[in-house]
């Protein structure tokens, strides 16, 4: 059989559809949030400036945020962006502006407006066409332009991982399922290329990155000409093999965990340098 070519080897991973998954990831957390005791909304999380009722009203935040600019166009704002670091610090403040507002609402109030922005919210991503241009790149994965599909994962991420962190901080069950948890995973680890861009790699260097249990699965990065590309199967043997447990993946890829408790719990084979340098990795905007 003739050998295949350099293009067709390297097919690049499928989009992640996520739009379905909204209703019942909210549903979740309305029940959540229902359960929780009054002592329960002040507990920390390891998201070290907020405790959980902070974590809801900047989940309340954003998703009325979302809609106004997703399904409306409308902001009061439009600040000069440059750099991804003037992102990063509107993003704060808006977020920041966000949860003092809304901390102020009694738990009962939070609940009941999270339902109605939670349902809205879901009718916008599922009536958005996947394949049509974002108004905004995913900026962590070093994108200026995505398409929906991929804000969309984006959302969805974001609203798995801080019911996570309440959960977490109110020692409730962790949402892992392999239905919810994987596509947050599959989108996490579409920061890899960005993560490497400036790792210098001899042309055909295969990474594979693991994420153990039932909810992971494996990436593969691998050394085009000038870029590191995800693909979907390994091309020849890899340079590094990194194993990460699928109960901290989340929390390394949101800053909810410190770097010598995560080398604690992961382990790499090969070349070792190249494989932590997925501990640095951070997919939101932070």
């Amino acid at each position: 059989m003739p050998e295949l070519s350099l293009k067709t080897k390297l097919k690049l991973l499928p989009p992640i559809l996520t739009a379905h998954l909204f209703p019942g990831l909210d549903g979740m957390l309305l029940e959540l949030l229902h359960s929780l005791a009054p002592g329960d909304w002040e507990k920390q999380t390891v998201s070290l400036k907020w405790k959980v009722k902070d974590v809801a009203a900047h989940l309340l935040d954003t998703a009325l945020r979302g809609i106004s600019i997703g399904r409306d166009g409308y902001s009061d704002e439009n600040p000069s962006i440059n750099s991804s670091a003037d992102l990063a610090d509107l993003i704060n403040r808006l977020n920041n502006e966000g949860v003092r507002v809304y901390r102020r609402l009694s738990p009962a109030v939070l609940i009941a407006l999270l339902e109605v922005a939670t349902n809205l919210r879901a009718e916008y991503h599922a009536l958005r066409d996947p394949y049509a241009m974002a108004r905004y790149g995913v900026s962590w994965a070093g994108e200026e332009k995505s398409p929906n599909w991929f804000d969309t994962a984006r959302e969805f991420t974001e609203r798995w991982h801080h019911q996570q962190q309440i959960r977490l901080a109110a020692n409730r069950p962790g949402i892992m399922t392999r239905e919810l948890y994987h596509p947050v995973l599959d989108c996490f680890l579409r920061a890899l290329p960005f993560t490497y861009r400036n790792l210098p790699a001899k042309t055909g260097t295969l990474l594979q990155f693991t994420v153990s249990g039932e909810c992971g699965g494996i990436w593969y990065l691998y050394r085009a000409a000038e870029i590191w590309q995800l693909v979907d199967a390994p091309i020849g043997e890899s340079a590094s093999e990194t194993t990460i447990p699928q109960e901290i993946a989340w929390r390394i890829f949101t800053k909810g965990i410190d770097r010598d408790s995560a080398l604690a719990q992961v382990k790499v084979s090969g070349d070792v340098s190249l494989g932590r340098q997925v501990l640095g990795m951070v997919s939101i905007v932070a």
